[in-house]
């Protein structure tokens, strides 16, 4: 996916987001979310980002991949995603974010 989306960086920036097919734009929408899922609150990096960093388990971080591939979080804001911990942490930014 994250892939397929590298691939359509050049469309996009020559012709705009608008003039991919539905399909093309929903992979790219998710695949947004992916890389800024990706962007989990990491100890190491607490320094840099000024958050805390957190332990997130692999099962939370594969159930989020999930949901995001699955389109069940495809209502939500790309910017819920960003350093967020877990699936959950992303449902109360996007709370957040819409108030």
């Amino acid at each position: 996916m994250i892939q397929r989306y590298n691939d359509l960086q050049d469309i996009i920036a020559i012709l705009g987001l608008e003039e991919l097919n539905a399909d093309d734009r929903l992979l790219v929408a998710r695949a947004r979310k992916l890389q800024r899922f990706l962007s989990q609150p990491l100890f190491v990096a607490a320094g840099f980002t000024q958050r805390e960093g957190r332990y997130v388990p692999i099962r939370e971080t594969i159930r989020g991949f999930r949901a995001i591939l699955d389109g069940e979080v495809d209502h939500l804001p790309e910017q819920a995603f960003y350093m967020q911990g877990t699936l959950d942490d992303v449902y109360a930014a996007a709370q957040r974010l819409s108030s």
